[in-house]
Order: structure tokens, then sequence, then C-alpha cells
């Protein structure tokens, strides 16, 4: 890694994404809100273990992102996650937080790790639980005073940034004032995404990225067994739960939600979900017969200030195509999380992006974010797009809470 004046930045030498998967995103509150975030991330690491052909044997480190504490094991999140999925008990797991950047930054430690040959094949997994957000009291344990027990909603307070004196949504409204977004433009926007995320799922492209969530038991010799319980009469998830046909005229009714131009309907859906993928060397897919789906190239983490938290992917994405020597020009497709739908159209305007190549498939605006997973979905959305339409360069892009952007760099080998 190297610092610059533009952030944070790597460069890959030997690191190439073979495969991965990701559960359905389900809408907070439902089929998936009672399972813990492990447990739907164990099933991810599974999964895309068993996608990319690889014996879970192999893997040399596991690195895992999630940001609420949603369970009473969190501390153990990616030990478990990586012991589950059939990881070498010698082998060692971490945790890493970036907010809604978080995926990309598990990507981008884990082809950190194999470009620098620390590991072979390292397991990347991203997973979140709104749902279990918990209800919170963080000075109780000294004791309180009569009348003053105080428990707040860890979700609602975590949308709010002191620093900026101000909600994410806010900053949202901030870039649409900046920027001169206006209310009819936003829900044009997320209207789009909603019809190509529709568009996508009847034509069964997003089920090349999902493994249904069933009833399941996760069982290692010498572990405790745990497992997924979906309750409520559900059998099988099998599919993203908030797409549906979204009209402009659906959507221009609904009340803005922070006094301005953003609403429930033009906003990330909240929903439940995780993803996992396999990041390994060249010589390891050579030696084991295995086609990637692509080579990561670079990634770049950058600060802007918190109040336009929003804006982050731009610089992020001009980061990664300075350290590649890449025009914007010669991308072919972009994922930029749909935090916010003004939050995305500022990026197009800063950046001049060709909204043709932007989100193909839908985003977070139909499909939602769940946080920690978010960014390994991206990645895997993009590969996925660039291996089907033959074309060679994408970036995954995301803006994060408290002002920062990240941004990876990938190319379909065979375009």
């Amino acid at each position: 890694m190297t610092t610059a004046s533009h952030g944070l930045h790597a460069k890959f030498e030997n690191a190439y994404l073979i495969d991965g998967a990701r559960t359905p995103f389900v809408d907070y509150r439902g089929a998936l809100s009672m399972i813990s975030p492990i447990d739907l991330g164990i099933k991810s690491a599974r999964a895309a273990i068993a996608k990319a052909g690889v014996p879970p044997e192999d893997v040399g480190t596991t690195i895992a992102g999630s940001m609420a504490q949603a369970s009473y094991d969190a501390y153990v999140t990616p030990r478990h996650i990586g012991l589950y999925a059939g990881a070498p008990v010698e082998r060692p797991a971490h945790l890493v937080q970036r907010i809604c950047g978080t995926g990309i930054e598990v990507l981008s430690q884990a082809a950190d790790a194999v470009s620098l040959g620390r590991v072979e094949l390292a397991l990347g997994v991203g997973t979140e639980s709104m749902s279990r957000n918990p209800i919170a009291a963080y000075t109780h344990r000294n004791g309180f005073a009569m009348g003053q027990v105080e428990f707040k909603d860890f979700l609602w307070e975590a949308l709010l940034d002191p620093a900026a004196r101000c909600s994410m949504g806010d900053t949202a409204e901030n870039l649409a004032r900046d920027y001169g977004i206006s209310r009819e433009e936003v829900d044009r926007y997320a209207s789009r995404s909603f019809e190509r995320a529709v568009a996508a799922q009847e034509r069964g492209i997003l089920r090349e990225e999902i493994v249904p969530v069933e009833n399941e038991a996760f069982e290692r010799e010498g572990l405790e067994p745990r497992g997924i319980k979906l309750g409520r009469g559900v059998e099988t998830v099998d599919a993203d739960s908030h797409i549906r046909p979204s009209p402009l005229e659906v959507l221009s009714k609904l009340r803005p939600a922070f006094g301005g131009v953003q609403t429930g309907g033009n906003s990330s859906a909240i929903v439940d979900g995780a993803a996992g993928a396999l990041v390994g060397s060249k010589a390891y897919c050579d030696r084991n017969g295995i086609k990637p789906l692509a080579r990561m190239i670079c990634s770049a983490a950058v600060g802007v200030p918190p109040h336009i938290m929003g804006i982050g992917p731009a610089p992020a994405i001009r980061a990664v195509l300075d350290a590649s020597g890449l025009s914007l020009g010669e991308i072919d497709r972009i994922e930029i999380n749909e935090a916010y739908g003004a939050q995305v159209l500022a990026c197009v305007r800063e950046l001049g992006l060709d909204e043709d190549k932007l989100n193909v498939n839908g985003g977070a605006i139909a499909l939602g974010h769940p946080l920690g997973a978010t960014g390994v979905r991206l990645t895997l959305t993009l590969a996925y797009e660039l291996r089907r339409t033959g074309l060679r360069y994408g970036i995954a892009s995301a803006c994060i809470g408290g002002g920062q952007g990240i941004a990876l760099l990938i190319e379909n080998m065979e375009a």
C-alpha cells in the first residue's frame, strides 16, 4: 500500500478474483431477519468456495467485514466464518471495517495479501444483518440515576454524523443543493434503477450471483454445530425481495425523508444479506486449472468532507484511474453504490460519467444495501457483467459515512 495526495492506494501485480456468491438481499425484518450475520457469512463463504471449485483447505486467510455487532458472538465473526467454511484451523482470520466500503476493503486486503505473496488463496466475506442491529445502552455498566435509563436504536443513531452535525441523508441533500439536482431527477434515476433490476431479475442475470438460503446446519468436527433457521414458515429464499416495478409517477408521490429530494423510494433499501469471494494468485489458478473471473488491478480509498460524504466515489475513481494510467473513457462498466439517488447523480456530474455504463443491472436503491456485504456484491456484479458482455475494464465504488470513498478496478482478461 502507498499513500499519495489523493489517498491510500494499492496496486496488485498478482491477484485474481476467482469466483464468488451471495445470499439474496432480503428486506429489513423479512425472512433473513432472525439469522446471525455470521451464519449468513458462512453460507456465502461455503457457496463461494463451492462455486470456485477450490478445496477449503487451501484458504490461507479469511478476511471478513461486518458493521453492527448483531450477535453476541460478533467478536469472532471472521474466525467462525473461516472455520465453518472449512479453512484449516491454523489459518488466521481478521475483521475489517470501512462502513459502506467494507466489502471493497475486504477484497482489496485479500488482493493485497495474495499480491504480496503472503497467501496463495484468500477468502473474503462481507455480511450484515440490518434487522439485528441492537437497541443499545453504552453507559449503564456504571449505573444510572433514577429516570435516566437510556436505550437507543443503534441503526438509527448510526445514520447520524455528529462531526458534520447531520444525518447521512442530509449529506445527500447537501450534494443535491451543491450540484443543482432536482427531486424529479432523483426519482427518475431511482425508477431506472428499479427498472434495470427488474429486467436483470427477469432475465436471470442476478441468479448467477445468488445462492438460495434454506434451513441448514453448519457442522465441523470438534466445533459446536450452528446454522440457519428461517422460521415464519419460509423454507427457501432464492431472490432479492426489494426489486419491484417503481414508476416515476409512484415515486414522485412519496414524502421527503430529509426535507428535500430524498425519499424512502429513491434511497438505498435496508436489507439483510452476505457475499463471499475467493482471491488467488496466478500460480494457484494455473496449477489448479482455474479460469478466474477477473484480474484485480488496483484500489484506492480517499477522504472527503463529512457533510458531503456521498461524493467520495468521484475522487476514489480518479485515484484508481491515476494509479492504473487508464482514462475514464476506457472503463466499460462502473458500479457506484446507490446510497442515495442524489449522491450518485452528484458523482455522475462531478466525473462526467456516461450513465449507460453505470449500474446497468440496477443498484442499491432497488437491491438494497447491507453495509458490510455491499462492496463484495458490487464487485461480483461487475465481474459477471464484464464476462457476460465481453467488455474489459470495470470499477466498483462506494461512498462511506464519515467522509470517505473507495474504488476497485478490475479487468476481464478475455475481452
